[in-house]
C-alpha cells in the first residue's frame, strides 16, 4: 500500500469518517416531558450506531484502501470506491430525513447535527474527487531529489532517488583508479551502441515524480499498461514525444507516460 498515493479528496473523506465517529458518541436525540428529561447516543440504537453512523465509517475506510492499492478491487463489478461513496450517501440521505422528522417531544442532539454535516461532507469528498481536479491534487507531497544525476550513472541509494554524479555512461573502473577515473595511457574505446546515444539536443533527461499513480504504456503504442508510477519514487524522463514522455521505472523497463499534468521535476 502506498500512502503517497492519496489525494485531497481523501483528506476530506478521512477526516470526515474521524467526524462521524465522534458524533456517534454524542447526544443523539433528548426528550423532555412535564420536568422529565432524557437523552442518548446513536449507540443507545444499533440501527444508527452500527447502520448509519458506522456503515459511513466503512464506506470511508473502502474508499482510503482502495487509493492506496496498486491495483483497484472490484466486489461485484463496483470498485471498492464506488461501493464506500454509495454507504457514505445512504449515510447522508437517513441522517437528513432523521433530523427533519423528529418527533413531537424530542430534539436533535449535537451527534445528530454534526453526524449528518460529516456524512455531507463524507459523501460529498468521496463523489467529487474524481471529477474535481483540485481534490485529485497529492495529500503528501513527494520528497525533493537531493541532485539530479547525468544520464545513465546508476543512484547509490537505489533506483528512484536522485543522487551524487557518477562516472560517465559507458566507462569502466580500473583496480587501484578510482570510480569514474579514464586510465592512464588514454581513454578505453567502447563501441557505440542505441542505447548510449545522447538524448536530443533540445531535451535534457530529468528527474520526475507524479502526483497521483499513473499508468506507463508500452514505447509500441500497445493500449496496455506495462507498469505503474507511483507517488512519492522519483523516476527517469529519458526522452519527450510531444506532450508525453518516456520514463525508466526501477527495473529498467522504459514507457510512455501519456499524462504529465502535475509532475515534479527534480
Amino acid at each position: 500500500m502506498n500512502i503517497r498515493s492519496l489525494t485531497r479528496g481523501d483528506g476530506a473523506v478521512i477526516g470526515a469518517a474521524v467526524v462521524l465517529f465522534i458524533a456517534s458518541f454524542l447526544t443523539f436525540q433528548s426528550y423532555s416531558f412535564l420536568g422529565a428529561s432524557a437523552s442518548g447516543n446513536a449507540w443507545d440504537d444499533l440501527g444508527f450506531g452500527l447502520g448509519i453512523y458506522m456503515g459511513a465509517v466503512i464506506g470511508a475506510v473502502l474508499i482510503v484502501v482502495n487509493r492506496c492499492l496498486p491495483q483497484q478491487r472490484k466486489v461485484l463489478g463496483l470498485d471498492l470506491s464506488q461501493v464506500g461513496a454509495a454507504f457514505s450517501v445512504l449515510a447522508a440521505w437517513s441522517l437528513l430525513w432523521t433530523l427533519i422528522d423528529t418527533p413531537d417531544g424530542y430534539d436533535a442532539g449535537a451527534g445528530l447535527i454534526l453526524g449528518f454535516i460529516a456524512a455531507l461532507v463524507l459523501a460529498g469528498a468521496a463523489i467529487a474527487t474524481p471529477l474535481v481536479p483540485a481534490l485529485q491534487a497529492a495529500l503528501l507531497p513527494a520528497p525533493k531529489p537531493v541532485a539530479p544525476q547525468p544520464y545513465g550513472a546508476q543512484p547509490p541509494g537505489g533506483y528512484g532517488y536522485p543522487g551524487a554524479p557518477a562516472q560517465p555512461y559507458g566507462g569502466q573502473p580500473q583496480a587501484g583508479q578510482p570510480f569514474g577515473q579514464q586510465p592512464q595511457g588514454g581513454p578505453v574505446p567502447t563501441a557505440p551502441t542505441a542505447a548510449a546515444q545522447p538524448a536530443p539536443a533540445d531535451f535534457s533527461p530529468f528527474w520526475f515524480a507524479v502526483p497521483v499513480a499513473r499508468p506507463l504504456f508500452a514505447e509500441d503504442g500497445s493500449p496496455t499498461p506495462i507498469a505503474e508510477l507511483a507517488p512519492g519514487t522519483w523516476y527517469l524522463a529519458v526522452e519527450q514525444r510531444g506532450a508525453a514522455l518516456v520514463a525508466q521505472t526501477q527495473d529498467g523497463r522504459r514507457g510512455v507516460l501519456q499524462d504529465t499534468s502535475g509532475i515534479q521535476r527534480g
